[in-house]
Protein backbone atom coordinates (compact mmCIF):
# COMPACT_ATOMS: atom_id res chain seq x y z
CA UNK A 1 0.00 0.00 0.00
CA UNK A 2 1.45 3.63 -0.20
CA UNK A 3 2.08 5.86 1.81
CA UNK A 4 -0.43 7.60 3.56
CA UNK A 5 -1.63 10.84 2.90
CA UNK A 6 -3.17 12.26 6.12
CA UNK A 7 -1.94 10.52 9.04
CA UNK A 8 -3.04 11.58 12.41
CA UNK A 9 -0.19 10.47 14.95
CA UNK A 10 -1.28 10.59 18.78
CA UNK A 11 -3.61 13.67 18.15
CA UNK A 12 -5.15 15.03 21.44
CA UNK A 13 -7.07 18.41 21.67
CA UNK A 14 -7.92 19.95 25.39
CA UNK A 15 -9.94 22.84 26.12
CA UNK A 16 -9.04 24.67 29.41
CA UNK A 17 -6.60 23.20 32.03
CA UNK A 18 -7.25 21.65 35.42
CA UNK A 19 -10.03 19.97 36.65
CA UNK A 20 -12.59 21.96 34.43
CA UNK A 21 -10.17 21.28 31.10
CA UNK A 22 -12.13 19.07 28.39
CA UNK A 23 -10.62 16.92 25.78
CA UNK A 24 -12.10 16.55 22.19
CA UNK A 25 -9.66 14.44 21.31
CA UNK A 26 -7.68 11.37 23.63
CA UNK A 27 -4.87 10.26 21.47
CA UNK A 28 -6.01 9.30 18.17
CA UNK A 29 -4.29 7.94 15.65
CA UNK A 30 -5.45 7.91 11.61
CA UNK A 31 -4.36 7.06 8.62
CA UNK A 32 -6.01 7.56 5.14
CA UNK A 33 -4.71 6.49 1.71
CA UNK A 34 -4.72 7.82 -1.90
CA UNK A 35 -7.87 6.21 -3.18
CA UNK A 36 -9.77 5.72 -0.31
CA UNK A 37 -12.60 7.63 1.56
CA UNK A 38 -13.01 7.28 5.39
CA UNK A 39 -16.51 7.83 7.13
CA UNK A 40 -16.10 9.07 10.97
CA UNK A 41 -19.28 8.90 12.48
CA UNK A 42 -20.38 9.47 16.47
CA UNK A 43 -22.83 11.39 18.82
CA UNK A 44 -22.71 15.18 18.98
CA UNK A 45 -19.72 16.02 21.42
CA UNK A 46 -18.07 12.70 20.28
CA UNK A 47 -15.29 14.93 18.73
CA UNK A 48 -16.03 14.44 14.25
CA UNK A 49 -15.62 18.48 13.45
CA UNK A 50 -12.57 18.49 16.18
CA UNK A 51 -10.84 15.57 13.86
CA UNK A 52 -11.67 16.99 10.53
CA UNK A 53 -10.63 21.18 11.44
CA UNK A 54 -6.95 19.44 13.15
CA UNK A 55 -6.82 17.14 9.93
CA UNK A 56 -6.87 20.18 7.52
CA UNK A 57 -4.98 22.46 9.36
CA UNK A 58 -7.33 25.06 10.64
CA UNK A 59 -6.90 24.01 14.22
CA UNK A 60 -3.64 22.64 16.07
CA UNK A 61 -3.61 20.12 18.40
CA UNK A 62 -2.56 20.12 21.63
CA UNK A 63 -0.45 17.25 21.39
CA UNK A 64 0.70 15.01 18.16
CA UNK A 65 1.34 15.10 15.02
CA UNK A 66 -0.44 15.80 11.57
CA UNK A 67 1.50 14.52 8.82
CA UNK A 68 -0.20 15.63 4.93
CA UNK A 69 1.35 14.02 1.92
CA UNK A 70 4.48 13.45 4.15
CA UNK A 71 4.89 17.10 5.13
CA UNK A 72 4.78 17.81 9.50
CA UNK A 73 2.21 20.95 10.19
CA UNK A 74 4.15 21.34 13.47
CA UNK A 75 6.93 22.75 11.69
CA UNK A 76 5.16 24.97 8.81
CA UNK A 77 5.07 28.88 9.03
CA UNK A 78 1.80 30.03 8.69
CA UNK A 79 2.47 31.02 5.06
CA UNK A 80 3.61 27.29 4.36
CA UNK A 81 0.50 26.05 6.04
CA UNK A 82 -1.53 27.86 4.30
CA UNK A 83 0.03 27.14 0.71
CA UNK A 84 0.08 23.52 2.06
CA UNK A 85 -4.29 23.80 3.01
CA UNK A 86 -4.79 25.75 -0.80
CA UNK A 87 -2.72 23.35 -2.82
CA UNK A 88 -3.20 19.60 -1.50
CA UNK A 89 -6.58 20.47 0.97
CA UNK A 90 -10.35 20.83 -0.10
CA UNK A 91 -13.15 21.36 1.95
CA UNK A 92 -16.99 20.84 1.79
CA UNK A 93 -18.98 22.33 4.27
CA UNK A 94 -22.82 21.99 4.73
CA UNK A 95 -23.87 25.39 4.21
CA UNK A 96 -21.44 25.14 0.58
CA UNK A 97 -19.26 28.38 1.80
CA UNK A 98 -20.06 29.93 -1.51
CA UNK A 99 -18.79 33.53 -2.03
CA UNK A 100 -21.96 34.84 -3.46
CA UNK A 101 -20.76 37.93 -5.76
CA UNK A 102 -17.99 35.20 -7.54
CA UNK A 103 -19.63 33.32 -10.14
CA UNK A 104 -19.12 29.44 -9.85
CA UNK A 105 -16.39 29.54 -12.34
CA UNK A 106 -14.78 32.62 -9.82
CA UNK A 107 -15.73 30.83 -6.71
CA UNK A 108 -13.53 27.35 -8.08
CA UNK A 109 -10.71 29.49 -9.20
CA UNK A 110 -10.34 31.75 -6.44
CA UNK A 111 -7.70 29.57 -4.64
CA UNK A 112 -5.75 28.85 -7.90
CA UNK A 113 -5.31 32.17 -8.46
CA UNK A 114 -4.61 32.91 -4.48
CA UNK A 115 -1.47 30.42 -5.10
CA UNK A 116 -0.28 32.46 -8.14
CA UNK A 117 -2.03 30.45 -11.47
CA UNK A 118 -2.12 32.13 -14.35
CA UNK A 119 -5.77 33.09 -15.18
CA UNK A 120 -5.69 31.50 -17.92
CA UNK A 121 -4.70 28.22 -16.55
CA UNK A 122 -6.87 28.87 -13.41
CA UNK A 123 -9.89 29.38 -15.85
CA UNK A 124 -9.11 26.16 -18.10
CA UNK A 125 -8.45 23.99 -14.62
CA UNK A 126 -11.73 25.30 -12.97
CA UNK A 127 -13.67 24.90 -16.51
CA UNK A 128 -12.33 21.28 -16.20
CA UNK A 129 -13.36 20.74 -12.43
CA UNK A 130 -17.04 22.23 -13.14
CA UNK A 131 -17.59 19.73 -15.78
CA UNK A 132 -16.36 16.54 -13.96
CA UNK A 133 -19.44 17.27 -11.58
CA UNK A 134 -21.98 18.20 -14.73
CA UNK A 135 -22.01 21.80 -14.53
CA UNK A 136 -20.34 22.82 -17.70
CA UNK A 137 -23.46 24.54 -18.08
CA UNK A 138 -23.00 27.27 -15.31
CA UNK A 139 -19.73 28.35 -15.22
CA UNK A 140 -21.34 31.92 -15.07
CA UNK A 141 -24.12 31.46 -12.80
CA UNK A 142 -23.81 32.96 -9.31
CA UNK A 143 -24.92 30.61 -5.94
CA UNK A 144 -28.24 32.40 -5.46
CA UNK A 145 -29.29 31.27 -8.71
CA UNK A 146 -28.19 27.25 -8.35
CA UNK A 147 -30.12 24.88 -6.40
CA UNK A 148 -28.79 23.52 -3.55
CA UNK A 149 -27.24 20.49 -4.89
CA UNK A 150 -25.60 22.71 -7.82
CA UNK A 151 -24.15 24.75 -4.77
CA UNK A 152 -22.65 21.76 -3.53
CA UNK A 153 -21.48 20.32 -6.77
CA UNK A 154 -19.79 23.76 -7.40
CA UNK A 155 -18.42 23.59 -3.40
CA UNK A 156 -16.75 19.80 -4.45
CA UNK A 157 -15.55 21.13 -7.91
CA UNK A 158 -13.45 23.84 -5.52
CA UNK A 159 -11.87 20.95 -3.48
CA UNK A 160 -10.82 19.13 -6.37
CA UNK A 161 -9.54 21.28 -8.59
CA UNK A 162 -5.71 21.82 -9.05
CA UNK A 163 -5.29 18.21 -8.26
CA UNK A 164 -5.77 18.76 -4.23
CA UNK A 165 -5.25 14.96 -2.96
CA UNK A 166 -7.32 15.32 0.55
CA UNK A 167 -10.60 16.38 0.69
CA UNK A 168 -12.35 16.85 3.69
CA UNK A 169 -16.46 16.59 4.02
CA UNK A 170 -18.45 18.04 6.83
CA UNK A 171 -21.79 16.67 6.65
CA UNK A 172 -21.84 18.12 2.93
CA UNK A 173 -25.55 16.76 2.48
CA UNK A 174 -27.08 18.22 5.73
CA UNK A 175 -28.86 20.66 3.85
CA UNK A 176 -29.71 19.01 0.85
CA UNK A 177 -33.07 16.35 0.24
CA UNK A 178 -32.41 12.70 0.09
CA UNK A 179 -31.87 12.56 -3.80
CA UNK A 180 -29.63 15.23 -4.17
CA UNK A 181 -27.50 14.52 -1.62
CA UNK A 182 -26.87 11.00 -2.49
CA UNK A 183 -25.92 12.62 -5.85
CA UNK A 184 -23.32 14.71 -3.97
CA UNK A 185 -22.13 11.37 -2.62
CA UNK A 186 -20.94 9.75 -5.59
CA UNK A 187 -19.55 12.27 -6.91
CA UNK A 188 -17.41 12.74 -3.94
CA UNK A 189 -17.00 8.66 -4.34
CA UNK A 190 -15.90 9.37 -7.71
CA UNK A 191 -13.03 12.11 -6.85
CA UNK A 192 -11.93 9.70 -4.32
CA UNK A 193 -11.51 6.74 -6.92
CA UNK A 194 -9.65 9.00 -8.85
CA UNK A 195 -7.01 9.14 -6.90
CA UNK A 196 -7.88 11.54 -3.55
CA UNK A 197 -7.93 10.56 -0.18
CA UNK A 198 -11.16 12.06 1.43
CA UNK A 199 -12.63 11.70 4.99
CA UNK A 200 -16.19 12.22 5.52
CA UNK A 201 -18.12 13.32 8.57
CA UNK A 202 -21.33 12.37 8.82
CA UNK A 203 -23.91 10.79 10.76
CA UNK A 204 -26.32 9.20 8.32
CA UNK A 205 -25.23 4.99 8.05
CA UNK A 206 -26.70 5.35 4.65
CA UNK A 207 -23.81 7.72 3.59
CA UNK A 208 -21.48 6.24 5.32
CA UNK A 209 -21.85 3.58 3.53
CA UNK A 210 -19.97 5.38 0.64
CA UNK A 211 -16.91 4.83 2.45
CA UNK A 212 -14.20 2.35 2.14
CA UNK A 213 -13.87 2.48 6.02
CA UNK A 214 -16.15 3.43 9.03
CA UNK A 215 -14.37 4.46 11.86
CA UNK A 216 -16.79 5.78 15.29
CA UNK A 217 -15.96 8.04 17.68
CA UNK A 218 -17.21 8.50 21.43
CA UNK A 219 -15.99 11.14 23.79
CA UNK A 220 -12.36 12.24 21.48
CA UNK A 221 -11.84 8.45 21.08
CA UNK A 222 -11.94 5.84 18.09
CA UNK A 223 -13.50 3.33 19.63
CA UNK A 224 -14.56 1.22 16.57
CA UNK A 225 -13.59 0.64 13.05
CA UNK A 226 -14.82 -1.28 10.04
CA UNK A 227 -14.14 -1.71 6.02
CA UNK A 228 -16.88 -1.69 4.14
CA UNK A 229 -17.05 -5.32 3.34
CA UNK A 230 -18.02 -5.47 7.31
CA UNK A 231 -19.24 -1.91 7.58
CA UNK A 232 -23.69 -3.23 6.94
CA UNK A 233 -23.02 -5.40 9.89
CA UNK A 234 -21.59 -2.84 12.24
CA UNK A 235 -23.59 -0.07 11.48
CA UNK A 236 -26.87 -2.73 11.95
CA UNK A 237 -25.89 -3.28 15.15
CA UNK A 238 -23.93 -0.18 16.45
CA UNK A 239 -19.87 0.25 17.35
CA UNK A 240 -18.87 -2.38 19.84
Amino acid sequence: MSAPVLRLIGVTQQYGSGPTAVSALSGVDLEVHEGELVAVMGASGSGKSTLLSIAGGLATPTTGEVVIEGEHLSVQAPQQLAALRRRSLGFVFQDFNLIPTLTALENVTLPLELDGFRARGARRAGRDALESVGLADKLHAYPDDLSGGQQQRVAIARAVVGGRRLILADEPTGALDSVTGEMVLRMLRTRVDAGAAGILVTHEARHAAFADRIVFLRDGRIIDESRREGAETLLAGGPR
